[in-house]
């Protein structure tokens, strides 16, 4: 794909970064706003110094208690950070689930529609509420 082509969705580098053949791996239109969704959900703020507001406030939570309010907590506020850091998408979805079997991990599931083309996503980003060892 060519600059010019590029377009709305646009193109930058592959998360996580890492070299491939003495260059970074980059990526384009929809795998692109992927990668940003990942990147804004784990990103803390204040990790960027530049922009201290940018990312998602869900690692202040890592060591809560999994219950029905830090859920609804998580899914707002990562419903709050994707609408402000990605303009391309419209979130249409945002759930926060526990598996059966590991009570200390959440799914969260975001279904997005891109707003270049209307056409619908969706993300599954674990989070650990505590690191478990076994």
């Amino acid at each position: 794909m060519t600059a010019t082509n590029v377009g709305f969705l646009g193109r930058g580098w592959q998360f996580p970064i890492r070299p491939d053949g003495g260059k970074l791996r980059l990526t384009e239109q929809d795998e692109a706003v992927r990668n940003s969704l990942f990147l804004i959900l784990s990103t803390a703020p204040g990790e960027r110094i530049m922009r201290p507001d940018y990312g998602c406030g869900i690692h202040d939570l890592v060591f809560e208690a999994n219950t029905p309010t830090l859920r609804g907590t998580i899914q707002s506020m990562v419903r709050r950070s994707l609408v402000q850091w990605e303009p391309r998408i419209d979130v249409i979805d945002v759930r926060v689930d526990t598996p059966v079997d590991t009570p200390t991990h959440l799914v969260i599931r975001i279904d997005y529609r891109l707003r270049q083309n209307n056409a619908v996503f969706n993300l599954v980003y674990p989070f650990y509420l505590q690191e478990s060892f076994g």
